[in-house]
This record gives C-alpha cells, structure tokens and sequence, in this order.
C-alpha cells in the first residue's frame, strides 16, 4: 500500500511538473507574438519613415498581438502576458504565488525573444536606416522602437502615476471582461475585448510614456537592444529624460528667440525625420 502511494505521490509531481513547463512555455509563445507584432508596427512605421504606417496602425498592432497572444496562451497559462496581469492575480488568488516567477521569467523570455525576431525581420532595413547607426535620441533614434522613453520634461511622479494608471486600468478592464458575475463577455471573445482595451489605453494614455503597461515587453526588448548594439545608453537615457526642462533660467524674450531660432532650423529638417523623432517620442 505504501510503494502504491508513493507511485500516486510521484505522478501527481509529474503532473504538476508538465503543467508548469505548458504553462511556461505557453507565457512565452504569447509574449513573444505580442511583441513581434507590436514592436514589428513600430519598426515598419519608424524605418519606413511613416511611409508604411502611423500611430494608428501602431496601436493596432498592439491591439492585435494582445488579442492573438491571449487566443494562443489563454487556454494553458491563462494568456497573462504581463508580469502586472500575473501579480493581480496572485492577489485575487487566482494563480498560485509559486507560480508567479515562472510566469514572469516566460514573460521576460517571451520579449527578449520577441525583439530579436524583429530585428532578424528588418535588419536590412537597421542596415540602411540612418546608414546603419544605432542611434537612442534623436531624429534617427531606433532604439524607441523596442523600448519605451519618456517625454522630455515629464517629471517622475508623473511618470509614476502615468503607469499606476495605465496598468491599473488594463487589470481593471481585464477583470471586468473576465468576471462572470458582472455581464462578463461571451465565450472566446474575451481576449477580443482585451484587446481592445489596449486600444483604449494606446490613444488615450500614450503622451507621456508610450503605454507600455507592461514590465516585460519594455525591460526585455530594452536588454536586447543594449546586447544588440545601441548600449547601455537605454538604461540611463530615461533618466537624463526625467525632469528634463529647457533652460529654466531664461528670460521670455531669450526664450522667444530660442524658439525662432529653432523654428528655423526645423524648416531646414527632413520633415520624415521630424516625423519619426515624434513618433518615438510618443512610443
């Protein structure tokens, strides 16, 4: 009787061990399709100057790799996707706490992995862009199409607070649409509607940060690109941004020939340049 207990014993371990791998690599596969097509519209707009996209279709592109993301991780690991998601759900107690560091690892991998097919995809296009300088700042910066940065002058409480309330708002729309005791939403069109809850955040709260609400798709795709050849520059770079004001001290009429001057010289400026350097500042 003993050596049949310790056989149902070892089983239920493998079965456990097998869920956790599924649910592992299920994480994975979902945050790596969330960032091959989100940070891919960033990419197609920024390299092809606006030319192949705008800040619409980059929302989209967000919108539709949350939504397929879900659909392909839901039904094994929930389709989280989002170490923010994962804690909320460790305190609703609906996802074990031993679980969580799996679930934050597959999602750190995910977007690592993610950024590199991406780069993989457009590298000609790295290649020719900027004659293949990998610049952070500036009207050729690519580095924003991984990553998210700051707008100049944005301080950082309200950074802070920008992202307590981004995510704060996509774990209360997700907990909405999942919760069957309120109207919830029929069955397989949850993660449609996650969707477009990344929608409504994206053109609604992505002035000031860019909306990325989600601490793996921006800290694994800011490694890549400090592996990949931009440096450790987007680690520091933020925070130079933070705060940042121009010339604080100046008198208004200094400052009303600044702005001339700079005026002056943005009429000199490749407009598909000035494009792309406000694009990714808004990313």
């Amino acid at each position: 009787m003993e050596y049949l207990e310790n056989i149902r014993n070892l089983r239920g371990r493998c079965v456990l061990r097998r869920d956790i791998i599924r649910e592992f690599l299920a994480e994975l596969l979902g945050t790596f399709v969330l960032i091959l097509f989100g940070c891919g519209s960033v990419a197609q707009t920024v390299l092809s100057r606006e030319a192949k996209g705008q800040l619409l279709t980059i929302h989209f592109g967000f919108t539709l790799g949350v939504m397929l993301a879900i659909y392909m991780a839901g039904g094994v690991s929930g389709g989280h996707v989002n170490p923010a998601v994962s804690l909320a759900m460790v305190v609703l107690r609906k996802l074990p706490l031993k679980k969580f560091p799996v679930y934050v690892l597959a999602q750190f991998l995910g977007a690592f992995f993610g950024s590199c097919a991406v780069y993989c995809l457009y590298y000609d296009a790295f290649t020719e862009f900027a004659n293949g300088e990998l610049a952070v700042t500036g009207p050729n910066a690519t580095a924003g199409i991984f990553a998210s940065y700051p707008r100049e002058g944005l301080s950082l409480l309200n950074g802070f607070i920008d992202q307590v309330i981004g995510a704060g708002a996509l774990v209360l729309c997700i907990l909405a649409v999942v919760d069957k005791k309120n109207i919830g939403a029929p069955k397989g069109m949850e993660p449609l509607l996650v969707g477009l809850s990344i929608l409504a955040i994206g053109v609604s709260m992505a002035l000031n940060c860019g909306y990325p609400i989600n601490p793996a798709r921006d800290l694994g795709p800011r490694l890549f690109t400090a592996i990949a050849g931009w440096g450790l520059t987007v680690f520091s770079m933020s925070l130079d941004l933070w705060g940042k004001t121009e010339h604080p001290e100046e008198t208004h009429k200094e400052k009303i020939t600044r702005r001339t001057c700079k005026l002056h010289t943005e009429t000199q400026t490749d407009p598909a340049e000035a494009r792309t350097s406000d694009l990714l500042a808004v990313r």
